[in-house]
């Protein structure tokens, strides 16, 4: 009861209320650091690798949580084609690319000096949840889905995400779930929760324009002779 009805509750209330405490109370601090200035080598293709990987990973969530199992049904897609081409081989691709593009940022914020003493505790803590979520996510489709053989979660955790939205919780549809996939929706949660206190609070803003930013160009003050 308490891990699959409060604690989700608990996470997306402080999630919500937080988010709107900082817009209100602390909108100079809304948003992304940006630390492109400090170290580029690294952050270029780990940032486009999570990005774009998180893109994929959620429209992949969405596709197994969001949409009903009869749905599929409906139009004649059989549970082999979403198993094996949808959510392993796609789904594992984009999992596996996020969690080295976000596995570059760790080694990055951490190896780097310069990066490292310009962050705080939080940068890591949403740096570090992440890297763990994701883990357990491309452990799950990729370990777990191919040595033991793919998991339903259509039916169990997919009917459970849909009531929780719905204000009906059913726990009892969790019973099931494999422990893997069980630490990770918990952890995916806690992540939730940490949005208002991290940089992740950037993601209620639409990046547009990201993609076709330019880098940040700048130069030395003064010539290497001077």
């Amino acid at each position: 009861m308490f891990l699959w009805v409060i604690f989700p509750y608990m996470c997306l209330c402080l999630m919500i209320v937080g988010s709107i405490f900082r817009f209100v109370y602390r909108p100079k601090g809304w948003g992304s650091k940006s630390s492109e200035i400090l170290e580029k080598r690294l952050l270029r293709p780990g940032s486009l690798m999570f990005h774009f990987g998180m893109l994929a990973v959620i429209g992949g969530h969405v596709m197994g949580l969001v949409i009903p199992i009869s749905v599929y049904q409906f139009f004649h897609i059989s549970t082999e084609f979403y198993h094996h081409v949808l959510a392993d081989t796609i789904g594992g691709l984009a999992g596996v690319v996020t969690f080295v593009g976000c596995s570059l940022l760790l080694i990055r914020r951490i190896v780097n000096k310069r990066v490292r003493h310009n962050s705080t505790p939080s940068d890591f803590i949403c740096l570090g949840l992440l890297w763990i979520v994701i883990g357990l996510g491309v452990m799950q489709t990729v370990g777990y889905n191919n040595v033991v053989g793919p998991y339903e979660y259509r039916t169990t955790v997919g009917p459970w995400i849909r009531d929780i939205v719905l204000l009906h919780p059913n726990p009892n549809l969790m019973h099931t779930v494999p422990v893997l996939l069980q630490v990770h929706i918990v952890a995916s949660f806690i992540l939730l929760a940490s949005i208002p206190f991290t940089r992740l609070v950037h993601v209620w803003s639409a990046p547009v324009g990201y993609v076709a930013r330019p880098p940040i160009q700048y130069r030395k003050r003064y010539s290497v002779h001077e």
